[in-house]
């Protein structure tokens, strides 16, 4: 691949080589039917491929390639923000010279226009709701509603069982159950406790017959109990600490998903046949899955690594693992004269230093 690429990058150089930048900008406006005005170029704004900074001025990946490329190939533009339908129906018709943000090549996008060589590589990213663990994720849990839930649950049968050996015993054995209606029945809902839990301190005990009875089931149904809830709670406990039940795209199926309205994801998924919720913006699904609306959004890994960083830490995270590789190119008319004169400069770009360090610098290493 690395070599199809030098070799083209030389081919052109090539056929370029005498020609100044004003003859190519002319060229170039002259092959887009436009005069030397400034040429409107659609974007949207998808940190950190392209950042709106107010009063016009936009940065990021994409704005920073676009104005080497503007710049070696002597183009006046500016940038008018669209989405992505906008963007590609705006380069068909001709409203715009070209369409610079973070469109991925696909073969649907193909048929209304044309595509620069590539300028990035990714893939699928999946987002899902973060859970902590350690010794903060055990504490979470401890705070989590399947938790309390558990324990309500319990305090109730224990007092249940409670109230039933304090009316047995309650007149005949006021030693041990005697006193007021609240008194007597925390004394039986100590002894169920006690009884459930085998300790059996011997301090409270029924004495007549239907307390006995009362007893003795309590005894035998506890064992039970303490199996089912000792499971209940330690599953509790556990559950919001284990892994997110989505670990990989083969989970996508079977769970809730997210994607972006009119993006390559949303594609992606309906070619799959996986049934996802269509979001108007990136952070509106991201905040989809921190409210647990959905288990899983789907977007272009970088992408949401990036507003997750910014917007949504420790509150979602992303797999470590991408799919489905995503090509992002700039978008220009069909059979367009000067895609030649932009690959050229695309391709000295991308194989430079400072492309490398720009991109560790907006993603990371």
């Amino acid at each position: 691949m690395l070599k199809f690429l030098s070799a083209a990058a030389f081919s052109l150089a090539i056929l370029f080589t005498f020609q100044t930048p004003q003859v190519v900008a002319e060229m170039v406006y002259k092959q887009a039917g436009q005069d030397n005005s400034e040429l409107v170029i659609g974007t949207r704004v998808v940190p950190p491929f392209v950042m709106d900074e107010g009063d016009g001025v936009y940065s990021g990946i994409t704005v920073t390639l676009w104005e080497q490329i503007a710049g070696q190939l002597g183009l006046e533009y500016r940038f008018e923000e669209a989405d992505i339908q906008g963007m590609l129906d705006g380069v068909a018709d001709g409203s715009y010279f070209a369409a610079a943000s973070a469109l991925t090549i696909t073969s649907e996008r193909e048929e209304m226009v044309d595509f620069t060589h590539p300028f990035y590589v990714t893939g699928l990213g999946i987002a899902v709701q973060y859970r902590p663990s350690g010794l903060m994720g055990a504490l979470r849990a401890l705070f989590s509603p399947d938790f309390w839930w558990v324990v309500l649950l319990l305090f109730g049968l224990l007092l249940f069982w409670g109230l039933l050996v304090w009316i047995f015993e309650r007149k005949e054995n006021t030693e041990e159950f005697g006193g007021s209606a609240a008194e007597g029945i925390g004394s039986g809902f100590w002894w169920a406790a006690v009884t459930m839990t085998t300790v059996g301190y011997g301090d409270k005990s029924p004495r007549t017959i239907g307390g006995r009875i009362v007893g003795f089931i309590w005894m035998f149904t506890a064992i039970i109990v303490i199996s089912f809830f000792t499971a209940s709670i330690a599953s509790s406990l556990t559950v919001t600490q284990l892994e997110t039940r989505v670990n990989g795209p083969q989970d996508l199926p079977d769970v809730r998903v997210g994607v972006l309205d009119q993006s390559a994801p949303q594609s992606y998924m309906e070619s799959e046949n996986i049934r996802a919720q269509a979001y108007s913006t990136l952070e509106e699904g991201l905040q989809a899955v921190q409210d647990d609306e959905i288990d899983a959004f789907v977007h272009d890994a970088p992408i949401i690594a990036y507003i997750i960083q910014e917007e949504f830490r420790n509150r979602v995270r992303i797999l470590p693992n991408t799919f489905n590789d995503q090509y992002y190119g700039i978008a220009l008319p069909l059979d367009s004269e000067y895609r030649n004169q932009i690959n050229q400069v695309i391709l000295e770009i991308i194989n430079s230093d400072e492309w490398a360090e720009m991109l560790i610098d907006y993603l990371g290493e």
